[in-house]
């Protein structure tokens, strides 16, 4: 069982301004479904698409569809559509950068699709751009993953859960999804991502994990499987790639879960013995020292009966009492074996 420590949600966290957080899922599907809402495509030939100076920043003119500002994104790409540096472009006026653009944009029969919210330009793309929203990703994780919830809050205040003028990632567990692998405890988990204006593919990526620590890297990831498109005609396939993989999980999830709770079920009602003597010897012929097993039983007995389960329980609190780490990793692996008898 080879183990990954995964990076993607820690990266997110320390790139992401405060504005681009959302506390809850419901809030991010929320700011997504009302940006799809208030956004429009506008396809222009590119020798409509002009630039215009303004006593501020350089404005788009968009046919006769008026002038728009640009944020952050769409100048870059308004950029590369001319190719120009961005950085040589940004240390001009804007009657000096109109000049530029009007020299260097391209001219063409092949219309522009510009994306607009408001009076902002959000994106630039050309014929073979094909988007596939935000909102609709989310749709989609709400109901194929009804009982998955955010990480806990990150150092600095980082949910997991991102949307900004660029792209959307979302970091989501299910807290409740604990199961046993190659005997050793994991909990189901994924990440989401998507651009509606170019910035990055759409994707999903989906692991079993043990543990996620306060700067959102997830730790030792086994299964970890990834599904990505990027937004040429046929992206939109890429929902029914996404539900397949969410499924697939749920549904090992949920087979790992009932197995799990079945096995400690089987162990709570199976009995090792009928008296202490006998579970006395039959934990000696398993190489449980006399004296472990002595202190063991005495613990099991209060709980009215030498099963399985709380004979293993015992031997496990027992086991945290040793100084030595080699003998505590001894210990509950005696522990383990015992407790793999009740999935027998």
């Amino acid at each position: 069982m080879q183990k990954q420590n995964l990076t993607q949600a820690s990266q997110e966290l320390f790139r992401r301004s405060p504005d681009e957080r959302f506390e809850s899922l419901e809030a991010l599907v929320h700011h997504c479904g009302r940006q799809k809402e208030e956004s429009a495509d506008r396809w222009y030939l590119p020798q409509d698409v002009v630039t215009c100076p303004e006593d501020g920043p350089l404005m788009l003119q968009i046919g006769n569809d008026g002038a728009f500002a640009m944020n952050d994104w769409s100048f870059s790409q308004l950029c590369r559509l001319a190719g120009v540096s961005r950085d040589t472009v940004n240390r001009l006026s804007s009657q000096t950068a109109d000049l530029v653009f009007r020299e260097t944009l391209p001219a063409g029969q092949k219309p522009l699709q510009l994306l607009t919210q408001d009076d902002t330009v959000r994106s630039i793309h050309a014929l073979t751009y094909t988007r596939l929203w935000n909102a609709d990703l989310l749709y989609l994780t709400q109901e194929f993953a009804t009982d998955f919830r955010p990480p806990q809050k990150a150092d600095g205040g980082g949910t997991g859960l991102y949307a900004g003028e660029q792209d959307l990632f979302c970091f989501l567990i299910d807290p409740t999804g604990w199961a046993e692998i190659e005997g050793e405890a994991f909990a189901p988990g994924f990440f989401v991502f998507n651009s509606e204006v170019g910035r990055r593919s759409v994707g999903i990526s989906t692991f079993w994990f043990e543990k996620v620590c306060a700067n959102h890297i997830v730790w030792d990831a086994v299964e970890v499987e990834h599904v990505s498109r990027k937004h040429t005609t046929n992206v939109h396939e890429a929902l029914a790639a996404i539900r397949r993989t969410l499924e697939k999980l749920v549904e090992k999830r949920d087979q790992r879960r009932d197995g799990f709770v079945h096995r400690i079920k089987r162990a709570m009602e199976t009995k090792l013995g009928s008296d202490i003597e006998e579970v006395q010897r039959l934990l000696i012929t398993w190489d449980v020292g006399r004296a472990l097993a002595n202190k063991a039983l005495e613990i099991a007995r209060q709980k009215g009966a030498f099963t399985i389960w709380s004979v293993v329980d015992a031997l496990t609190r027992l086991a945290a009492e040793h100084r030595n780490a080699g003998d505590r990793v001894e210990a509950d692996q005696k522990a383990a074996a015992i407790l793999d008898m009740a999935a027998v």
